[in-house]
């Protein structure tokens, strides 16, 4: 990662860097579960849907399905959820519904 000094201000309390070496992005804690649950979505036949125990979610079913709202709206993919007692529902939703 490469400095650039800041010579217009004398003296600087932070570091500077080049605007190339910023990191973008970012990993949020519910990444892995909604990287694996698009993936599946993706591989599911039209008129199915994905029947995940909730048991086996890192977090509530309402913070995992915020996630996946936001993760499939910035992939422009369209998905409708629902959920009972013990399993939530996942399937794609095609654009003209």
């Amino acid at each position: 990662m490469a400095s650039n000094t800041n010579s217009n201000s004398g003296s600087t309390k932070f570091e500077s860097i080049l605007q190339l070496d910023v990191p973008k992005g970012r990993d949020g804690k519910h990444k892995k579960i909604v990287t694996q649950l698009l993936s599946d979505i993706e591989q599911v036949a039209e008129g199915s849907a994905l029947k995940v125990p909730l048991s086996a979610l890192p977090d509530t079913k309402e913070n995992i399905r915020a996630a996946l709202n936001r993760a499939t709206r910035q992939r422009g993919i369209n998905v409708a959820t629902s959920s009972d007692e013990a399993h939530l529902y996942i399937w794609r939703v095609s654009s003209e519904s």
